[in-house]
């Protein structure tokens, strides 16, 4: 019987671990622009940096390496995310001693922090599936929404915003210094021994691909999230083209979306448990597929910014809700002693496919205009809740509702 101190310990826990992936993630992707733009580098090189985000994507390659080897002394989880989140402390403190010119060593920096969160989120998720119960892993995964959320908030918002105070070194130190205390509470993590008397399944890409039933699983998860992308990738384009200021689509999409976007997270994780996994994927994916075609009346009308707020504002929000239940059924269909090889993939299934209509939406937008290119969006969107109803894995569901109950 798991108490309410132990659950709250899990969430800290969690909440440090993903705050840290998204904390310097956060500060390359909203600050290098800026700094790559000052220097008079021209729109498509800037845009070919979303290249060094590539380890996202393929994290599934080295997954089970991860998941099978790790010192017995600190854990497996442990023994990767404590050297990684150091390495990753001391390439922020090399990059601040560096001045801002140096560009080259600025990507070099951005791709080799996302190598390592993306092995330190191996391991997280991993750890993730190991220490959380199933009525646990609802509000758990909203929990890791919205650390993710907060970290690129403070790195991509507050100290973008205190970087002409604090300047070059002193947002780079600061960042160190974040990430090393969010360290402590996975440094105190004890993991449970593993159990060797118990026979558990070789962590490989073949062997997840070859379990009964999983092709349904790829399927659904591949498609949950594309339609959400699909009108996300063009959004700020939208916004500049209606009109607003800088100042107001920063405002609207870097504090109000993202304060959303983290509420929705910890909302839709809260309430997976009480609605069921199948019910929440459903209902989410609904209001995901409606917030994202209201998009059609400001694309086909002129509307006041308020209204502009709220659109977006329930687009955040109805898709962090949708996020977070996904997440929790991603759990669920891991295997005990391989979870972070089996979630790996599945999270990386999400990214290829949101990159892919992130990359198309351009064409589409272009070609169509907004208003047929979000009411696509939305029809995707609603396809994927239509794949959630055929392609459910619906004994696994029934199981994972009586654990819960």
């Amino acid at each position: 019987m798991t108490t309410r101190g132990q659950t709250v310990r899990k969430l800290g826990l969690l909440s440090t671990l993903y705050l840290s992936q998204g904390l310097p993630f956060g500060f390359f992707t909203q600050a290098l622009p800026v700094f790559m733009r000052k220097q008079h580098y021209s729109l498509e090189a800037i845009g070919l940096t979303t290249i060094l985000a590539l380890p996202w994507a393929l994290k599934f390659l080295w997954a089970p390496f991860v998941d099978r080897y790790g010192s017995k002394r600190l854990g497996r989880r442990r023994s990767w995310i404590l050297p990684l989140q150091a390495i990753t402390v001391f390439t922020l403190i090399s990059v601040g001693l560096l001045p801002p010119e140096a560009l080259m060593v600025m990507l070099g920096a951005m791709f080799i922090s996302n190598l390592l969160s993306a092995t330190q989120d191996i391991a997280a998720d991993g750890l993730a599936v190991d220490i959380l119960t199933p009525p646990e892993r609802g509000l758990a995964n909203g929990i890791q929404v919205a650390g993710y959320r907060l970290g690129m908030i403070v790195g991509g918002g507050f100290l973008l915003i205190v970087h002409e105070d604090i300047g070059w070194q002193g947002t780079f130190f600061a960042m160190a210094a974040i990430i090393g205390l969010a360290s402590v509470p996975v440094w105190l993590h004890r993991e449970a021994p593993v159990d060797n008397s118990v026979a558990v399944p070789t962590p490989s890409i073949l062997s997840f691909l070859k379990r009964p039933g999983i092709l349904p699983i790829v399927a659904l998860v591949f498609t949950y999230k594309a339609g959400d992308a699909l009108a996300s990738a063009m959004l700020r384009p939208f916004l500049v083209d209606v009109g607003l200021e800088l100042d107001d689509i920063g405002w609207l999409m870097g504090t109000v979306g993202s304060l959303m976007g983290l509420a929705g997270a910890l909302v839709g994780g809260a309430l997976v448990v009480k609605l069921g996994r199948k019910q929440s994927l459903i209902i989410f994916g609904l209001l995901q597929a409606a917030a994202v075609g209201a998009y059609t009346i400001p694309a086909t009308t002129a509307v006041s910014t308020p209204t502009l707020y709220a659109i977006a504002g329930a687009e955040t929000f109805c898709g962090g809700m949708a996020t977070a239940a996904l997440f929790t059924c991603m759990m669920d269909w891991c295997r005990p002693g391989a979870n972070a090889t089996d979630y790996t993939i599945q999270a990386s299934l999400v990214v290829i496919a949101t990159g892919i209509a992130s990359g198309a939406s351009g064409f589409l937008a272009n070609n169509l205009g907004y208003v047929s290119h979000f009411a696509l969006s939305a029809a995707a969107s609603c396809m994927s809740v239509w794949f959630v109803i055929r392609l459910f894995p619906q004994a696994q569901w029934e199981k994972k509702e009586a654990e819960c109950a």
